[in-house]
């Protein structure tokens, strides 16, 4: 009788698969209270590389660091008509406290822009504090009816960014510029994953924005996942609040502000796009363990050529972990290191000692071949490196081969219950098209222009739209 797989394949079920790995790969658990989950060590350590990588590109671009309150005032929220509508369905509020009553309930922070300008017009006085470039790290509530480990959760973790300009084109230039040169770097230099740029439309805009930029993601299944968003506020918030600064010519002015945030959303986005049925794939870039080394057998000879070969790609650079767990099958060890998307293996037996060789199996191709041990130390980051081009480069075909230009909203409707994404000129969708869309359960993801570039406005003439059904 053939063995049961591991996971359940991903044709056959893919939210099933997805739930799988989550679990056996030891990357979070549910939590207590619905909606919420635990991070495990090996899920957080994935989140904890990304948010080394992404706050180093944050300050890179001469953003601060700071923290604000998770508790804000009730009040605040209703300031802004738009942004309170938006979130109304989301909160989480706090009545009671102290075993008493509140005299005003407070939200649980479901996002910080009203908060943020509460002290930003206090510490704004004149031209010569713009602009003002804040970011914090820090966990939010969204009362979710459907959640998805690390996809839709009650309570997630995330950045978030907060601007203020002195000029509208300062502040859109900024919103643009974290947009690019941030988070698409950070999702296709580091995540090696495949994003499509583009303008989300007034519908998906954010709550209080006057323009939402986006990145879109293609998973597995071809259903689209938002991976971050850069938002330009306008001077929504700045009114709401009264955030002002005095002119070099001497006037009293609203300044111009962005938002922009990513989340823990993009682990789930990891095991979406780059996943097989055998468990994770990860990024080179990213993997904590870029390469384990494991010892086929306990005798002394091979746990010794398995800790100086450790001991070597160490000195190469490589993130690096030894296995001689000798007391645990090899098989097993070999399978558990596969499902968790490491992305080389460097085995070492009594046999391959004698050969003087090792076998390195790599994860992201597949395969394995016979490396001398003395050319290991350069044969590892030479894979590793081919390797983050071939995932991000899978990604990219998957989204072509699965994407089809289309004239109607029959048509776009049925490439995505097909899984896939449709490309349909907005010219011939427009917002009436888009909500027959939604009646469907299919969104507009983000417009582009027929270039692929980001469009300068929603009705710039050959805007197309990225259709798709969407997590």
């Amino acid at each position: 009788m053939a063995k049961a797989p591991v996971l359940t394949p991903r044709a056959v079920d893919f939210p099933r698969w997805y739930q799988d790995v989550i679990n056996k790969a030891e990357l979070a658990e549910n939590g207590p209270v619905r909606g919420t989950m635990v991070i495990r060590p090996y899920g957080y350590g994935l989140w904890e590389r990304m948010q080394r990588d992404l706050d180093a590109r944050i300050k890179a671009v001469g953003v601060q660091n700071a923290y604000f309150p998770l508790f804000i005032p009730q009040s605040y929220l209703t300031r802004e008509a738009e942004h309170v509508e938006g979130f109304a369905p989301e909160l989480a509020v706090v009545t009671h406290g102290g075993g008493k009553e509140l005299e005003e309930p407070v939200v649980v922070r479901p996002t910080s822009e009203t908060i943020v300008n509460e002290y930003f017009s206090k510490w704004v006085q004149s031209y010569r504090d713009l602009p003002l470039l804040i970011n914090q790290w820090a966990n939010v509530v969204r009362w979710e009816l459907r959640p998805r480990l690390f996809l839709r959760t009650t309570e997630f973790l995330w950045q978030e960014g907060h601007t203020a300009h002195a000029t509208y084109e300062d502040a859109r230039a900024f919103a643009a510029r974290i947009h690019r040169d941030v988070y698409a770097d950070f999702m296709e230099n580091v995540l090696a994953m495949d994003v499509v740029l583009g303008r989300k439309t007034a519908r998906e805009r954010f709550a209080g924005a006057v323009n939402t930029l986006t990145l879109e993601g293609m998973m597995g299944d071809g259903k689209a996942l938002q991976l971050g968003t850069s938002h330009e506020l306008g001077q929504n918030f700045a009114r709401a609040f009264n955030t002002r600064y005095l002119s070099r010519d001497g006037a009293q002015e609203l300044v111009w502000q962005t938002s922009w945030g990513s989340t823990t959303r993009m682990v789930g986005a990891l095991v979406m796009m780059h996943g097989d049925d055998d468990g994770l794939r990860l990024p080179p870039r990213l993997a904590p363990v870029q390469a384990v080394v494991l010892a086929v057998k306990g005798d002394e000879a091979v746990l010794a050529a398995v800790r100086e070969t450790g001991d070597r790609l160490a000195a190469a650079g490589v993130r690096v972990q030894v296995d001689d767990r000798a007391d645990i099958p090899f098989g097993r060890r070999a399978v558990d290191w596969e499902l968790r998307g490491v992305p080389v293996r460097v085995e070492i037996g009594p046999r391959d000692l004698e050969a003087g060789a090792a076998t390195l199996a790599r994860r992201i191709p597949g395969g394995k071949e016979p490396v001398r041990i003395d050319l290991l130390a350069e044969a590892v980051p030479k894979a590793l490196e081919e390797d983050q081009a071939l995932l991000l480069r899978q990604a990219r075909e998957r989204r072509t081969a699965r994407t089809v230009e289309v004239r109607t909203v029959e048509e776009a409707a049925e490439a995505a219950a097909a899984g896939g994404w449709a490309r349909v000129r907005w010219a011939d969708l427009g917002p009436e098209g888009e909500a027959a869309l939604a009646e469907r359960a299919v969104s507009v993801r983000c417009l582009v222009t027929e270039e692929g570039a980001v469009p300068d406005a929603d009705d710039a003439p050959g805007n197309v739209a990225y259709v798709a059904r969407a997590y």
